[in-house]
């Protein structure tokens, strides 16, 4: 039963990073340690969109314990007339790992008539970490983090995240990876991050192939190499993950990694506007508008500015305006009919990474790169 507030199979066999020093890598001089020293506790989690825990419906389950079938040994010690939920509160008690990450999920989320209850949650992702599970460090370490049933604990989240990564979870590579991110632009915090990432990319976490990815294409601690860069932002955006695909546009827009293809880069922008990525709104409504690498199309772009406009994006208003002009009053009022019913639909990767990690992951490197 995968128990995680993280997207991704985590790989418990291999380890992460043999080289990392937990005394020297979460010391005093931590990242971790300058966010907590420069912010308070809500402009961390509001100030890039780091870390906002706070839905989760996205995330399927893969089993429930509390509805399977009993097993024989969970039977041992049970009374006529016990529950399932005391079934598996007895189990949980007696030390089974897959108890204690059952009863995490259920009070962390409220589900099968379990009213929710984070303290409880807290508790048994505790004592699942204390098995040394890398989900429930991981979990535990989210917790912690955002001082979901505890208090906030920055520090102990960053410890237990590289607990997680060092077992293998690649989720818990990306979490900590963020963390060096957000803290000063140190260019050790730097390496160290993209060296997480690339790690956690070739596990196979989704995210951390577009940041690996973005990081080549942008060269930022890692020589500029737009062809690897190519490999890992396709399987992203393969993975329907907006950033990747609005990148992936403008790099067949530009011929960079790739062979310029006008077409491709159109339909990744498409793919991206119709998860609602702004970025990729303006971009494939000033293709539309200018009709010189695709055929014009003054109704499609006037519904994107408009679209975008909503959202306050900067020369949205003026574009629109300007497109307008060149419309019919029986090709405009469809046109605004299109756009006011709009309804973005973003993938379960790009709603997690939204969720998690705000709404423009890219930026992480690029405000770096200015710094």
């Amino acid at each position: 039963m995968k128990k995680i507030l993280l997207l991704g199979v985590l790989a418990c066999g291999s380890a992460y990073a043999a080289d990392f020093d937990l005394a020297n890598q979460i010391g005093d001089s931590s990242p971790v340690e300058q966010v907590v020293r420069q912010k308070n506790e809500t402009e961390v989690a509001d100030d890039r969109g780091i870390f906002s825990f706070l839905n989760f419906s996205f995330i399927k389950k893969t089993k429930d314990l509390l509805f399977s079938e009993a097993q024989d040994e969970d039977v041992v010690n049970e009374s006529p007339d016990e529950t399932p939920l005391q079934r598996v509160t007895r189990l949980a008690e007696s030390g089974r790992l897959d108890a204690q990450l059952t009863l995490g999920y259920v009070y962390l989320y409220g589900e099968n008539g379990v009213e929710k209850d984070f303290s409880k949650a807290f508790h048994y992702y505790e004592m699942a970490a204390a098995q040394n599970d890398p989900v429930a460090l991981n979990n535990l370490g989210s917790l912690y983090f955002n001082g979901i049933g505890t208090e906030v604990n920055y520090r102990k989240a960053a410890e237990l995240f590289l607990k997680a990564a060092n077992q293998g979870s690649d989720d818990a590579a990306v979490n900590l990876a963020f963390i060096y991110l957000s803290g000063d632009a140190q260019d050790q915090n730097q390496k160290t991050a993209v060296k997480l990432f690339e790690q956690a990319a070739k596990k196979g976490n989704n995210t951390a192939k577009f940041m690996w990815g973005y990081a080549n294409y942008k060269g930022f601690q890692t020589p500029k190499n737009p062809y690897k860069a190519v490999e890992f932002i396709r399987q992203a955006a393969e993975a329907n993950f907006d950033e990747a695909q609005f990148v992936l546009g403008q790099m067949y827009l530009q011929g960079q990694g790739i062979s310029q293809n006008y077409g491709n880069a159109v339909r990744y922008f498409r793919l991206a506007a119709a998860q609602g990525n702004l970025d990729a709104m303006m971009t494939l409504g000033q293709i539309l508008a200018e009709g010189k690498i695709y055929p014009q199309n003054f109704g499609q772009a006037y519904v994107l500015f408009n679209i975008a406009s909503v959202y306050a994006v900067p020369g949205a208003v003026e574009k629109r305006t300007a497109v307008e002009a060149k419309l019919k009053i029986e090709e405009l009022l469809p046109a605004q009919a299109e756009a006011e019913k709009f309804k973005a639909q973003p993938s379960e990767l790009t709603s997690y990474v939204r969720q998690t990690f705000g709404s423009n992951a890219r930026r992480y490197i690029d405000d770096n790169l200015r710094q």
